[in-house]
């Protein structure tokens, strides 16, 4: 498992690099790597462990060979873990391990990314390997909200961007039903005001 081989997927702001090492038909792991590091931290792990699998060490956003995110983009813990959802989705993976190495402090760690993705996609993770780590902390009260709030976040961004832009023209009353519909805290004047700005007038609408 020495010899490796470099992937890219490719993401809205540029591509997410990884590492792979052995057979693609092997049992896939994903490997996560800690704050400010990056794919190259598994270069000496991953020929320690067993053959019959096939490793996937990413380069999150901003890290090794990845793209960095547009500037003045943050990057906050629920993006990165998208990214692993994208990394999945790229490979065709339906269920897998997930292996993430920190350095120690779980609140600013991989590992925190990889209980989260855990904790939002249970269907798809057989084995969650966690080193250096303290795990994913919540409050058991915040638990349900959390979960269901933040898949749905990344569903739907990953929905959108698996399809096409296709910019919809609406009269000017369909597209003041439309903005109501989504804001209900709006009246018709409020949502017209705001449509003088937040529309833009086309040919066909």
């Amino acid at each position: 498992l020495g010899m490796f081989t470099e992937l890219k997927f490719l993401v809205p702001w540029g591509h997410v690099a990884a590492k792979a090492w052995g057979h693609s038909e092997g049992h896939p792991v994903l490997c996560l790597h800690g704050w400010l590091d990056n794919a190259n931290t598994f270069d000496k792990l991953i020929p320690l462990l067993p053959r019959d699998c096939y490793y996937v060490a990413m380069d999150f956003s901003g890290h090794g060979l990845s793209s960095h995110r547009p500037a003045g983009c943050p990057y906050h813990f629920l993006d990165y873990v998208t990214d692993v959802r994208r990394v999945v989705a790229a490979l065709q993976w339906r269920r897998f391990t997930l292996m993430g190495h920190s350095m120690g402090n779980f609140s600013c760690s991989c590992c925190f990314i990889s209980p989260q993705f855990c904790f939002l996609y249970p269907e798809m993770v057989d084995k969650l390997i966690l080193l250096e780590s303290l795990g994913f902390l919540l409050a058991p009260e915040d638990t349900e909200a959390w979960l269901k709030s933040k898949r749905k976040v990344i569903d739907r961004l990953l929905s959108l961007e698996a399809k096409p832009p296709t910019p919809k023209a609406r009269s000017p009353e369909a597209a003041l039903q439309r903005l109501l519909e989504a804001n209900s805290h709006l009246t018709a004047e409020g949502g017209a005001i705001l449509l003088q700005r937040g529309a833009t007038e086309t040919p066909a609408g």
